[in-house]
């Protein structure tokens, strides 16, 4: 007969739930309680998606992990030949929720409404067994003779366990993952990871509104660049391609301050002679037009005649009369227009942290701790974030699942 194990999940959001279904569906018998310190549980789920939940990606567009993982693709590549976007899919599907994929590879909810996903986690939990305690902070752990461990809660008297899988998220700082640094595991520093960036360029914000489909985006001096769409708001720089870079560069940037210099190649072409010989071949055949009139790329008019300014070419002159020295200027201009990035957004509500537990202090086919036997990690607490698009959430999903089952072994 299995042992009745007592399981504590502290933290009640995607990979907490996750976590104590998957245990709970493994061992029947055990006794799984999540903790949740706010009053209500899933609360980041409720807003994440603009509302919708974006739950998972069909990784379609995805060669290698790393593109989607910035940190943590090599331990996920390992956790997905066990539960991967596919079984994410399936899941959900079998537990009554009907999803949609996205042309951009994007799945959310068939409702178009995260209550949908709140509503099947919480509904699933209860029917299985699980208990739910709200208003519980975590203080500290310590670990017990027997290999049991001891929870200590604020204001609450302190609880015994036999396994405890810690899902409290993402934290902005490293002084609220020490209690775990205290038992000897390895924390990596915590910072923002998804974010838009500030310009103070009064020109540059004056175009907002403006949205670029595909645009690359890097960072001189370093290896990094994302491409995608780039939206151009009051204060600087958003969308996708924006998001996947500051997830890519997180630690980069949080090391210089936020300050730093962000190139723009607006027209998605990298060979710079064939957007020579592009803009070469309008001229031949429009030499009498004005410069303004003729927008290469089909780049929106506002930013075209930014972009000439930039370039120090008039408006209204004609493309034939274009030399050589401007037209150079013009091709820089389009594929390397370099702005300072001076601080960062946030992401709407969206926020999250690279950083948390080290992978070193891991084992990485069950998540437990290597210096606390029976102590178990999920979701975002680890040093595992993703670009946006659903990956982080299907982080919470695969880690959630795997230590809720390891917990039971």
């Amino acid at each position: 007969m299995t042992k009745r194990l007592h399981i504590a999940v502290v933290g009640g959001g995607a990979a907490g739930f996750f976590a104590a279904i998957a245990a709970k569906q493994t061992n029947p018998e055990a006794r799984v309680t999540i903790f949740e310190r706010g009053q209500k549980v899933l609360a980041k789920v409720l807003i994440t998606g603009g509302g919708r939940c974006n739950l998972t990606n069909s990784f379609a567009d995805i060669t290698d992990l790393k593109q989607a993982y910035p940190r943590g693709d090599k331990l996920l590549k390992r956790l997905f030949k066990r539960f991967d976007y596919n079984d994410a899919y399936q899941w959900f599907e079998a537990h009554g929720v009907r999803l949609v994929t996205q042309s951009d590879n994007c799945v959310f909810p068939f409702s178009q409404s995260s209550q949908t996903i709140i509503d099947c986690l919480t509904h699933t939990a209860q029917r299985l067994g699980v208990t739910i305690c709200l208003k519980h902070t975590l203080t500290s752990i310590a670990k017990q003779q027997q290999g049991k461990i001891e929870v200590h809660f604020k204001d609450k008297t302190s609880r015994t366990f036999d396994r405890v899988i810690i899902t409290t998220g993402g934290s902005p700082r490293a002084v609220n993952l020490q209690y775990l640094e205290a038992i000897g595991n390895k924390i990596e520093m915590p910072v923002p990871s998804l974010f838009t960036f500030n310009i103070t360029e009064k020109a540059f914000c004056n175009l907002m509104g403006t949205v670029v489909e595909h645009v690359v985006l890097s960072i001189p001096s370093t290896k990094f660049r994302s491409n995608g769409a780039l939206l151009v708001t009051h204060w600087g720089m958003s969308g996708p391609a924006t998001l996947k870079l500051s997830s890519y560069a997180a630690r980069h940037l949080a090391e210089n301050n936020y300050q730093s210099a962000v190139a723009v190649n607006w027209v998605y072409k990298t060979n710079t002679q064939l957007v020579e010989q592009n803009l070469v071949a309008i001229a031949t055949e429009n030499p009498k037009k004005q410069m303004a009139n003729i927008r290469p790329y089909d780049l929106p008019t506002r930013l075209w005649e930014y972009l000439l300014h930039r370039s120090d070419i008039d408006k209204e002159k004609r493309w034939g009369e274009l030399g050589k020295k401007a037209l150079h200027k013009l091709v820089e201009t389009l594929t390397n227009d370099v702005h300072q990035i001076s601080g960062k957004g946030s992401f709407r509500d969206e926020f999250v942290t690279c950083g948390g537990v080290s992978l070193k202090s891991i084992n990485p086919n069950t998540l437990e701790s290597k210096v606390c036997k029976g102590l178990f990690f999920a979701g975002e607490v680890l040093d595992i974030d993703g670009i946006t698009g659903g990956f982080n959430l299907q982080a919470a999903w695969t880690t959630g699942y795997v230590a809720g089952q390891e917990a039971c072994v």
